[in-house]
C-alpha cells in the first residue's frame, strides 16, 4: 500500500468511497458542495489517497490547518479494507506531511448515540490512535450527532 497526494483524476475514487458511507454522512456523491470541497483540497495538496499495489483505492482523506490546530476534515476507508491499517496509514501520512508540533489534531466524528458510531468503528479507531473525546458539535447533514476528538501532537 502507498499513501500519496490525490489529484483531479482521483475524483471518481473519492466519490466511490463517499457512496459507501452516505448512510452515515448524508448525500455526497451527487452533492456539488462535496465535489467542490474535494477539488479545493486537491488544489491545495491537502487530499490523500491510499492505494493497493494493484492501484485499487483503499481509502482517502481531506486535511486542513489553522496552526497550531489541524483538522482531519473527511476520511473514508473502503468497506473491504477497514481494520487492515489503511486508516492508520492515512492519518500517519497526514500528520507527517502537514502537522508541525506542538499541535492539536482535531476530527469530528459520530456522537455516541449515532447509528454509525459502532458500525463504522470510527470512535474506537480514533481512540486507538490516541485521540480523546471532546465536546459535542453541530449535527451532521443527515441529522446525526457529532463529537470532536483531539490528539495532542508533540
Amino acid at each position: 500500500m502507498i499513501v500519496r497526494l490525490a489529484y483531479e483524476a482521483d475524483l471518481p475514487e473519492f466519490l466511490s468511497l463517499a457512496g459507501q458511507v452516505e448512510q452515515w454522512f448524508g448525500p455526497m456523491v451527487d452533492d456539488a458542495g462535496f465535489h467542490a470541497a474535494v477539488a479545493e483540497h486537491m488544489g491545495e495538496a491537502k487530499a490523500l489517497i491510499a492505494e493497493a499495489d494493484d492501484k485499487s483505492v483503499l481509502g482517502a482523506l481531506l486535511f486542513g490547518a489553522a496552526p497550531p490546530t489541524y483538522h482531519l476534515h473527511w476520511m473514508v476507508v473502503s468497506a473491504r479494507s477497514r481494520g487492515t491499517g489503511v486508516g492508520r496509514a492515512l492519518v500517519a501520512e497526514a500528520v507527517h506531511r502537514y502537522v508541525r508540533p506542538p499541535a492539536t489534531l482535531e476530527v469530528i466524528t459520530f456522537g455516541p448515540d449515532h447509528p454509525g458510531a459502532i458500525t463504522s468503528g470510527a470512535r474506537a479507531f480514533y481512540e486507538h490512535l490516541g485521540f480523546t473525546p471532546g465536546e459535542a458539535t453541530e449535527p451532521g447533514p443527515e441529522g446525526g450527532s457529532r463529537q470532536v476528538y483531539r490528539l495532542v501532537v508533540g
